[in-house]
């Protein structure tokens, strides 16, 4: 279990959401991004925690297909990692059509992810800080750093901007 279920309640908006990921261990996340990306690198874990976030903020569950994903990318990977980790949590897709990738450079790299029944949509952008941190983290450091991110508050990770559609 995580040992920071206090903490994880205090960093997500929607209860439920935070609840349910309490309830999953730490091993459980990493396993489960490392099963669908690979590897549980840091990106990927940080698109995960996109993923639940949006999910709770939206009020939606996993696989929903009114969920819409657009990730503006460098088409590099550590970038686009991101989206691997936002499939993982959401069950978004290509092959749904419910997910794209746009090339971008890495200081327009932006996560938009647009709820089609209620028209809510938010922006994820990766904070200047944790890519500092943890931008080109050496590959027999990523796990270790992946576990932390996973610790970590969504404030430490991402900004988070809501909009509506008009």
């Amino acid at each position: 279990m995580l040992r920071t279920g206090i903490f994880v309640l205090a960093s997500f908006s929607s209860l439920a959401v935070a609840q349910e990921t309490a309830s999953i261990s730490e091993n459980a996340i990493l396993s489960k991004v490392a099963e669908f990306h690979g590897a549980a690198g840091v990106f990927a874990v940080a698109g995960y925690r996109i993923g639940v976030r949006a999910l709770g903020e939206l009020q939606e569950k996993r696989d929903s297909f009114s969920l819409d994903v657009t990730h503006y990318t460098p088409f590099q990977v550590q970038w686009s990692c991101i989206a691997d980790g936002i499939q993982a949590a959401t069950g978004v897709s290509a092959g749904k059509l419910n997910l794209r990738l746009v090339e971008t450079t890495p200081d327009k790299l932006e996560t938009v992810i647009r709820d089609n029944r209620s028209g809510k949509i938010l922006s994820f952008r990766l904070r200047p800080e944790f890519l500092s941190k943890y931008l080109d983290t050496p590959e027999d450091r990523q796990a270790a750093a992946a576990r932390d991110v996973l610790k970590l508050p969504d404030s430490a990770i991402f900004t988070i901007k809501e909009t509506s559609k008009p």
